[in-house]
């Protein structure tokens, strides 16, 4: 199963519709900011399963009952699922992941600090955070995740899209994303 990780599209769903034209994910899943961003999107894309999790700046996008956290099994494999703010991830990532662990997760994802991150610690946890595909900003790259299951575990990548490619996706719609990737 291949699942396709978005965070922080801040309107930019275009580069969103790019990314599942290119990859041809199974699932979907979007950290927040916007939310309703990965409802247009879900529309869009109704064969494709989407999971998603409200951010800071969704608090008038989305339903006020819709869950913050949301810990979800994927092929066997369990992902604690979070925009992160709440985990105050822009100063340190322990209470995120010590709330992962006692979820017993594979792998925690999140969003928020619009800076993608993908290690794995040495307890085998995996933490990713896929960037942000929104528009760039920061002088940093546009990035999103994949996030594969096999018989043989979990394999997470972290997918960057170039800065000098970053305009000309952002403004047009029209270049090639899988000769970028």
């Amino acid at each position: 199963m291949k699942i396709l990780v978005l965070s922080d599209s801040h309107s930019s769903l275009s580069f969103m519709r790019q990314c599942i034209d290119a990859l041809k994910p199974d699932r979907m899943i979007h950290l927040g900011d916007y939310y309703d961003d990965a409802e247009a999107i879900a529309e869009d894309y109704p064969h494709i399963p989407m999971v998603q999790v409200p951010g800071n700046c969704d608090r008038y996008r989305c339903p006020p009952f819709v869950k913050e956290i949301e810990i979800r099994k994927f092929d066997g494999v369990n992902m604690y699922l979070t925009h992160g703010h709440r985990h105050m991830v822009k100063q340190r990532l322990d209470m995120l992941l010590m709330d992962a662990r006692k979820s017993k997760a594979a792998a925690v994802l999140y969003g928020h600090t619009h800076i993608a991150d993908c290690h794995q610690e040495e307890d085998g946890l995996w933490v990713l955070n896929p960037g942000s595909c929104g528009p760039r900003r920061f002088h940093q790259a546009i990035t999103m995740a994949t996030a594969e299951i096999t018989e043989n575990g979990i394999t997470i990548k972290r997918i960057e899209i170039p800065q000098k490619h970053a305009g000309a996706l952002s403004k047009s719609g029209t270049a090639d994303l899988k000769k970028q990737i």
